[in-house]
């Protein structure tokens, strides 16, 4: 039963205190670490480039998940509470609905107050994209896409993993979609990111799929349209550049019977509903209801797997 009581600890923690500090937060030392290689990878050629972006991405991934491993083994022969305690603690920092929650409500507060600018410097919590020039149907946009993509990758995916590998895997997948953030992008060094972009689109494959089914579920429940989230997920999921993503944001554009667009991008959904900063409290509806549906099937699988 140790996993069930990690699990529910580390969501406590997260309801009740969201994120810890930066100077202690793995996620940020990830980013530290994939600055630092990646400001002395002065390297030119696609082939050279990928060799370093694979060999930055392995180790990296190394660097954080096997001292995780063994030190939680190490623990676990020492002290049953010291070790439930403290995988809890690494756990929850593999993942972060709280603060996603928080980052999207803040920016749904913005537009209602018709604060463009508060709301586009904020977006940065939210998206990668240059928001600066957004109008605000294209902030709520922005916003929702987030949402509904994050359902994903900062709530169903490291749980998904720690199911399936424990604390380790939560922390491997973390730093593959961190990596995926800060070095998979087009431009000078486009090749660096190529292996950490790939390995991150397989480890989201199933995560993404089941996010997206979830978002359906919990549109019915929510009396939102359950019924055009499955025919738009279906229609629409293929229409961006990852695999993934266009998955959830599709599901996501159906059950609110919107319509969900970036420019020169892609257009998931119809216009059925305009963009609104009221639709962005329906999405974060969506976002809790499917975040507890994950919950109560993860609860559920290993309660299961105890009992046989």
């Amino acid at each position: 039963m140790e996993p069930l009581f990690v699990l529910f600890l580390a969501l406590a923690l997260d309801v009740l205190f969201g994120e810890p500090p930066r100077p202690i937060h793995p996620v940020v030392w990830i980013g530290k670490l994939t600055s630092l290689m990646e400001r002395i990878a002065l390297i030119h050629g696609a082939r050279a480039q990928l060799v370093y972006g694979s060999i930055i991405t392995l180790v990296i991934i190394l660097a954080f998940a096997l001292p995780v491993y063994f030190f939680l083994s190490f623990l676990h022969n020492l002290s049953s509470v010291a070790y439930i305690l403290l995988t809890a603690l690494l756990l929850k920092t593999t993942f972060a609905l709280k603060e996603l929650r928080r980052a999207a409500l803040k920016i749904k507060w913005f537009l209602t107050q018709d604060n463009l600018e508060e709301a586009r410097a904020n977006m940065s919590a939210l998206v990668s994209r240059n928001t600066q020039d957004l109008s605000k149907p294209e902030l709520a946009s922005a916003t929702i896409e987030s949402v509904a993509e994050n359902l994903c990758d900062s709530f169903v995916a490291p749980l998904f993993y720690f199911l399936l590998l424990g604390v380790p895997g939560a922390m491997a997948y973390r730093v593959v979609n961190t990596l995926d953030a800060m070095i998979a992008y087009h431009g000078k060094y486009e090749y660096l990111g190529k292996f950490a972009a790939r390995l991150d689109d397989v480890l989201n494959f199933i995560p993404a799929r089941l996010s997206a089914l979830l978002l359906v579920i919990a549109a019915y429940l929510c009396r939102e349209d359950g019924k055009n989230a499955w025919r738009i997920m279906f229609r629409d999921h293929s229409k961006t550049e990852s695999p993934n993503a266009g998955w959830t944001m599709s599901a996501m554009a159906g059950a609110l019977r919107t319509r969900l667009e970036r420019k020169n991008c892609y257009v998931l959904g119809d216009s059925n509903n305009p963009l609104s900063p009221q639709l962005i409290g329906s999405g974060i509806k969506l976002l809790n209801i499917s975040a507890l549906l994950w919950i109560c099937l993860i609860m559920g699988v290993i309660l299961l797997a105890f009992i046989a």
